[in-house]
């Protein structure tokens, strides 16, 4: 095992979305990562379950948890741990038995990292919802979009952005404070909290009147038509990024426009008319053509790649942005460290294919294995 985290310990509880997700950057970074499975199933709701990336590079254990001694195996193995990550409504592990008040019990530095949509407490903690509502409620999904509706942006801000990635910071600063302080702590991630958090700086651009709330209205939500997405001849597509007055005006020369029939960038009565001036121009040559026309140019030009065509690209090539694993392609260990580098260890597990591994490196016998597995408190 690499990577900065090689001497964490985590638990995760099997589940879908953010929670797994951060349990695969935490693997990723070199923690052991144990994933309790139900026996029988995987977490994965659709699919196969060599295609559930979020899995990769974790051990998996079959534990029944309606079982009283399957309860008692995954607080054997939550002892040994620095943290714990779930991902089920309030209440849920509590009635399993493996509660914070029980874990951290056995587990005085513990850190219990909890990730929900709605937050542990509050009106709505225990309704059900979706990356969509939990954006919707922190203001984040009304400012994207076009001005006629707003857009889903995947499941990426919530699930992800607010819930993953902010688990993972919680539960690594909450490991920081248990090594000098002794004292493990619950972590509430929330959703809504995060993917409000995400919005911190466009909270202080309202504030300051830089941005209105209204959808293509504003600097960086398509509204300037030197910060937004063009068609192509052949039905692709180039982002445009330039911001600084110095990019703007490499923009314009590649794109063949004199300065004074653009006019200045910001002025806002000009820019329906750069738009138009801008869409004729892209529109005339393929996403290809562009792409090496602005090749090596600080005009902040890209094209928009597929997931399939990301992995080609030579800068991401370059880089080892992608990487296939077994036949699956998808993204590196991110990010980069000089020292000790992440990897993949290992492709997804199959639910309770290391069972008996991790329970023998926990302490148990053979003896006790067995009986275990005929009780069916393990599979």
């Amino acid at each position: 095992m690499s990577g900065p985290l090689a001497s964490v310990v985590v638990t995760e509880l099997a589940g879908i979305g953010p929670a797994p997700f951060c349990g695969m950057v935490l693997a990723d970074l070199g923690a052991e990562v144990i994933r309790i499975d139900r026996p029988g199933g995987g977490s994965m709701p659709i699919g196969s379950v060599d295609g559930d990336v979020t899995n990769r590079g974790k051990s998996s254990i079959a534990v029944d948890l309606k079982n009283p001694e399957g309860v008692e195996v995954a607080l054997s193995l939550i002892a040994r741990s620095h943290a714990l990550i779930e991902g089920f409504r309030p209440g849920v592990t509590e009635r399993l038995g493996i509660g914070p008040a029980v874990c951290l019990a056995r587990n005085r530095s513990l850190v219990y990292g909890r990730m929900t949509g709605w937050g542990q407490d509050g009106p709505m903690a225990d309704m059900a919802g979706h990356d969509i509502d939990y954006i919707a409620l922190s203001g984040v999904l009304h400012s994207i979009g076009p001005r006629e509706d707003p857009v889903p942006p995947l499941n990426l801000v919530g699930d992800f952005g607010g819930g993953a990635m902010l688990l993972a910071v919680g539960v690594l600063a909450g490991i920081i404070h248990a090594r000098t302080s002794g004292e493990g702590q619950v972590v509430d991630a929330s959703m809504v909290d995060g993917s409000a958090l995400l919005m911190a700086s466009h909270h202080g651009l309202m504030a300051g009147g830089w941005w209105q709330p209204r959808r293509s209205s504003n600097l960086l939500d398509g509204a300037a038509p030197f910060y937004t997405v063009y068609g192509t001849a052949d039905g692709g597509h180039v982002a445009v990024g330039a911001l600084e007055p110095q990019f703007f005006a490499v923009l314009v020369d590649r794109l063949g426009l004199r300065p004074e029939e653009v006019g200045a960038q910001h002025d806002r009565d000009r820019w329906p008319a750069m738009r138009e001036l801008f869409r004729a121009r892209f529109e005339s040559r393929s996403r290809d053509e562009w792409s090496a026309l602005f090749d090596g140019t600080d005009a902040c030009v890209a094209p928009v790649l597929s997931m399939a065509e990301a992995g080609q690209h030579p800068h991401n090539q370059a880089r080892g942005t992608f990487v296939d694993v077994e036949g699956v392609s998808q993204p590196s260990p991110a990010p980069r460290f000089s020292a000790t580098p992440g990897r993949i260890d290992r492709s997804p597990s199959r639910p309770g294919s290391d069972t008996d591994q991790v329970l023998t490196a926990a302490g148990f016998s053979q003896g006790e294995i067995g009986k275990l597995r005929g009780s069916g408190a393990i599979a």
